[in-house]
């Protein structure tokens, strides 16, 4: 009986994942970006259903998204949203570490980051020179009833993600020269927009997008901030305010994606919430704040030292 059992669940789980790739790839065979992605993640991964995992996240990752920021999140306990973070989480890059992803010079071997991103999982960072990048739609902000514009944001960065987010998604996705992905990068910098590498376990345990993200519409930020996922690691820095300068005009405050500034009479930084994005550097008028390097906030994601060993921050 207990066989029968066990046969009849195993032939339930494989029907529901061939219904799921052939849904997904439009009732055809597998695209070659998904055999990649398979290859990659390897079997493993798809017996115990974290491969058909990770390819849903990739192939409905608006629907996803709305399903965990709206119905789950906020149903999780404290145990819960460790979980979450743990499988699924960011570190904040400042600008520079932003722009240094995009112009390496030399291949970044596979490496453990357990210094610098403090999750459970998922911290490996595997890039080639000069890497692959593709922007796309971001499905935070397809998600709102109010978009930010623009919306094609996010940056999916090397194989095989690049890819198959262009085989996936071909209207809203286009592949970026270097000089066009370092222009969104400014453009989105200079918008008041958090840059965030993306690390999930879902089919293969590493780094695989630069997000930019607006505080009104990111789901890593409501997650964080509303809901108190803490799934954002910070970029190593902190805001510090020099009163001489501040006029405590409030624009930091407003800017600020973390909440993590108050004025009154002079600008003044909450150590614990701020991530060291240097949004509110880029958005002062007067130059009256920057970002200053704190080791509590732990080591910068600076991929132009990780050729060291050990890293040296």
């Amino acid at each position: 009986m207990l066989g029968s059992i066990i046969l009849i669940t195993a032939a339930a789980l494989v029907a529901t994942v061939v219904i799921v790739w052939l849904y997904g790839e439009r009732w055809r065979p597998l695209r070659p970006s998904t055999w990649r992605m398979m290859r990659e993640a390897g079997l493993r991964r798809f017996l115990n259903l974290s491969g058909v995992h990770g390819y849903i996240y990739g192939r409905w990752t608006k629907e996803y998204v709305d399903l965990f920021i709206n119905h789950i999140i906020p149903r999780l306990g404290p145990r819960g949203k460790q979980w979450l973070a743990d499988h699924h989480h960011s570190k904040v890059l400042t600008q520079d570490q932003a722009e240094a992803i995009i112009t390496i010079q030399q291949e970044i071997p596979l490496r453990d980051l357990e210094q610098i991103i403090p999750y459970a999982m998922a911290r490996e960072l595997v890039l080639n020179s000069p890497p692959d990048v593709v922007a796309f739609e971001c499905a935070c902000r397809d998600l709102r009833d109010s978009v930010c514009q623009p919306s094609q944001v996010c940056m999916a960065i090397g194989q095989p993600f690049t890819d198959f987010i262009l085989e996936h998604h071909p209207q809203t996705s286009r592949r970026l020269t270097q000089a066009e992905a370092l222009e969104l990068l400014r453009a989105e910098h200079e918008r008041g927009h958090v840059h965030a590498a993306y690390f999930k376990d879902a089919c293969i345990d590493r780094f695989y997008a630069i997000c930019n993200c607006c505080g009104c519409c990111c789901a890593g930020i409501e997650g964080m901030v509303k809901y108190g996922v803490p799934g954002i690691a910070s970029s190593g820095y902190v805001a510090e305010v020099d009163e001489t300068l501040c006029v405590a005009c409030g624009t930091c405050e407003d800017a600020c994606p973390f909440g993590a500034i108050e004025v009154d009479e002079t600008a003044v930084v909450h150590w614990e919430t701020c991530m060291g994005c240097g949004v509110c550097v880029q958005q002062c008028p007067d130059e009256a704040l920057s970002l200053v390097r704190d080791e509590r906030k732990g080591l910068p994601l600076d991929v132009r030292l990780l050729f060291q060993e050990p890293p040296a921050f």
